[in-house]
């Protein structure tokens, strides 16, 4: 007996169709808008120059992390745009466009104090934070936690947390793109492949993105991600782990787990700094990952 599709599953075929070619559509853009932000650093002079704290050795254009923010904003939009995509977490992401990606881009053309940063990364967490309703319910063990305000306090350091952390790991060629790939990828395959979920179709985006800056990225690096585009990384991945906790409270753990290396390393040197009486916002290579390229004398 021949089976033959009805209306439902047509149509649910050319929902799948249409968001693989966004997904495409966000690494074509990113990987066109990456060299054109490649083109004008060197002609604006946006560059690195390399210093005793750096970890590479020769001058290298940065910024191009803004790409990112071009092209998962518009898949964003797209998303929201048919109906896929809610309102309020395409509100968040796109606050984190604004404002992280935003100050971001005026600090790498020549420095933002930290008190301004931090004070317009505050408010970007605050805000995404309220538009995807604060941090779900958690499951350990048995037993379900909510902790109501107090965690969406949590949520908000968490956000501002992994938007500087993200800056701080973004030290050598391709480590922060590649990280954002795999916990991306990693997250659509815990949430489920075969699904046309909102949450599964923007991490793999997301990672589509990533992707086309790490062809430009990849050792040796022909331009820097820079500010733009490692502290959107950190708050966008902040938002859709909290985001896929209220969707499945257990994706939440998992997106911890995926993000362990990263959180780790940042978080032991903060505190190891601090302890020193080191100024923590000042430039230096002691994280794990840099220790271990110069024993390797290479990034890859």
């Amino acid at each position: 007996m021949t089976v033959t599709a009805g209306p439902g599953d047509v149509t649910q075929e050319l929902s799948m169709l249409a968001a693989a070619a966004a997904v495409a559509a966000a690494f074509v853009v990113g990987l066109v808008v990456t060299g054109l932000l490649r083109g004008y650093a060197l002609r604006y002079d946006v560059v690195d120059t390399p210093n005793a704290r750096s970890s590479h050795d020769r001058p290298t254009p940065r910024g191009g992390g803004l790409s990112i923010v071009v092209a998962l904003s518009g898949l964003a939009a797209w998303l929201a745009a048919a109906g896929i995509l809610p309102a309020d977490f395409f509100l968040a992401i796109l606050t984190g466009a604004l404002l992280i990606g935003g100050i971001g881009f005026v600090d790498d053309h020549g420095g933002v104090p930290a008190r301004y940063r931090f004070g317009v990364q505050s408010l970007a967490a605050v805000a995404a934070v309220a538009l995807v309703g604060g941090l779900a319910p958690l499951p350990v063990g048995a037993a379900v936690f909510d902790l109501g305000w107090a965690g969406h306090a949590l949520a908000v350091i968490m956000l501002v947390w992994l938007t500087n952390l993200y800056n701080f790991m973004d030290g050598i060629d391709g480590i922060a793109a590649a990280e954002a790939i795999f916990v991306a990828v990693a997250a659509a395959l815990l949430s489920g492949v075969g699904s046309t979920h909102y949450v599964v179709l923007l991490e793999f985006g997301f990672a589509a993105a990533c992707l086309d800056f790490l062809a430009w990225n990849w050792p040796p690096a022909k331009i820097f991600m820079g500010d733009a585009g490692s502290g959107f990384l950190g708050i966008v991945l902040a938002i859709m782990s909290i985001q896929a906790g209220w969707v499945d409270p257990a994706l939440f753990w998992g997106w911890v787990i995926l993000l362990g290396v990263f959180v780790v390393d940042a978080t032991f040197t903060l505190v190891r700094r601090l302890l020193r009486g080191d100024k923590v916002y000042e430039a230096h290579r002691s994280h794990a990952y840099q220790y271990a390229s110069r024993r390797f004398g290479r990034h890859l």
